[in-house]
């Protein structure tokens, strides 16, 4: 296996340690302590290298804090669509990389290509192509805010 085939592999398994972590705290509820105590369980229960778990950590943690942000722009561009009627998973996956996507640091292509395949894995082929087009169109967004230079200094900063 190439070494950047080995990469693409770990930060996926990554972003479905995300995934798993995300949608814990979705249904379990978990805050404070309680998060912490989840998040380090997850990774006994689930035995990761380090740069694995710090960049799933840090994708969750981001994707926490960033809710703010990340939820409205999923709403305006899922027409017709209120996060509270989304599936959990859809919604957890769309979060997690509606901050990806905020972060800046991997291209939005390959974003949202690993999201349609957290969908199909988790979800299923018409969550799918939800997720692809609310994604893309929180990505034509995001582009046009970029135009506005006092926006960009909003864009939050990786964690891993």
């Amino acid at each position: 296996m190439s070494a950047a085939r080995s990469v693409r592999d770990d930060r996926h398994r990554s972003r479905v340690a995300a995934l798993q972590l995300l949608y814990q705290r979705e249904v379990g509820g978990a805050v404070g302590t309680e998060l912490d105590e989840a998040v380090d369980r997850y990774w006994v229960e689930n035995p990761a290298p380090e740069g694995r778990q710090v960049f799933a950590t840090g994708l969750f943690r981001g994707a926490i804090e960033a809710r703010d942000r990340i939820d409205p722009l999923i709403e305006s561009s899922a027409d017709n669509w209120r996060l509270s009627r989304m599936a959990v998973v859809d919604r957890t996956i769309l979060r997690l990389a509606v901050y990806e996507l905020l972060a800046g640091v991997t291209p939005p292509a390959v974003v949202i290509d690993e999201a349609v395949e957290l969908a199909k894995t988790f979800s299923g082929d018409q969550s799918a192509r939800f997720v692809n087009g609310v994604l893309d169109a929180v990505k034509r967004a995001l582009e046009k805010q970029s135009d506005r230079p006092e926006l960009e200094a909003q864009s939050p900063k990786p964690k891993a």
